[in-house]
């Protein structure tokens, strides 16, 4: 794992800036105190960003839920649709070396999903829809892991998010590094195990994809169709069942190396984990353990084991 912090854009009340249209913030401790010793953070706020004031008249989006505009609560003259939409371009553009995207929840022109969106009558839309300005922002960068910061207050949606993070950072030094074929089975092979427990249908079928690259093949092409879908993939979470799958394949490389005690142990608090006894930084613990007395070379470089740094503690409540 790379010692440069991943970068992150982010909201900028989430860090605490008076940039609300009350003149408040939505300071999210998870955020400004956790997550900030990890990642570089990069505070935007577009609102304020296209000119609107603080405190300001609060807007909303209204119409159809797929194509909303953004108006002010009590001047509907007031129209910010393209504003948002041209700086959720700009930003697009301006920023690509972001590794993840944390928006504020409910936002009319930052949230994600389920934003509320008014008919003419004033009544909300089923379902709602999506900020304005991270609705633009999202469509040019659709492999970047984003999420909501009140969904990262889940565990799973947590530690989820965050893998994500630190795999696409990893894609970006591959890149930085110069693509390879070498270089991409490399990639793939350190995180085949992290995808099995994502979504083993990605696993199966990227593993089929870089098996079937001929000589011929364009090698920028297949890598992005690789990466979009392994984005996909992990984009799912991981359950008890894909992570206890994971675990006996891993678990499997010390067949010949532990006692038949040991071997029992393992399955033990395997099958602990899968029936949700224990967490899962319990059973990881106890391989890394067996692992250290017995080295794996290939188990060594498994992402799964450790995809973000252990102090982060992302894998003791799920």
């Amino acid at each position: 794992m790379s010692s440069t912090k991943p970068k992150i854009a982010i909201s900028a009340c989430l860090l605490g800036e008076n940039v609300r249209f009350n003149g408040g913030h939505k300071q999210s401790l998870l955020c400004s105190q956790t997550l900030a010793d990890y990642f570089d953070f990069v505070p935007l706020c577009p609102e304020v960003a296209i000119g609107l004031g603080i405190p300001r008249e609060p807007i909303r989006l209204v119409g159809d839920p797929a194509h909303p505009q953004a108006v002010g609560t009590v001047h509907t003259e007031l129209n910010v649709t393209q504003p948002l939409h041209d700086y959720g371009l700009q930003m697009a553009e301006q920023h690509t070396d972001l590794c993840g995207y944390i928006f504020m929840q409910k936002s009319p022109s930052c949230g994600l999903e389920r934003v509320k969106v008014y008919r003419a009558n004033g009544t909300p839309v089923d379902g709602g829809g999506r900020g304005i300005y991270a609705q633009a922002f999202c469509a040019q960068h659709p492999n970047l892991p984003v999420e909501e910061d009140g969904r990262l207050n889940d565990p799973v949606l947590r530690e989820n998010f965050l893998t994500r993070v630190f795999v696409y950072a990893s894609w970006q030094q591959l890149l930085a590094d110069g693509l390879s074929r070498h270089r991409l089975l490399a990639f793939h092979s350190r995180y085949k195990y992290l995808l099995m427990a994502h979504s083993p249908a990605h696993y199966k079928r990227l593993g089929h994809l870089l098996g079937s690259m001929g000589k011929g093949v364009n090698l920028d092409e297949l890598a992005a169709c690789y990466f979009s879908d392994l984005m996909t993939g992990l984009t799912q979470c991981a359950t008890r069942g894909t992570h206890t799958n994971v675990l006996q394949h891993i678990s499997g490389h010390l067949k010949q190396a532990i006692s038949a005690d040991d071997k029992q142990e393992m399955q033990t608090v395997i099958g602990q984990y899968r029936h949700g006894i224990v967490p899962l930084v319990v059973p990881l613990t106890l391989l890394k353990h067996h692992f250290r007395q017995h080295p794996d070379r290939y188990i060594a470089q498994q992402a799964y084991l450790q995809p973000h740094p252990e102090n982060l503690s992302l894998r003791n409540a799920i």
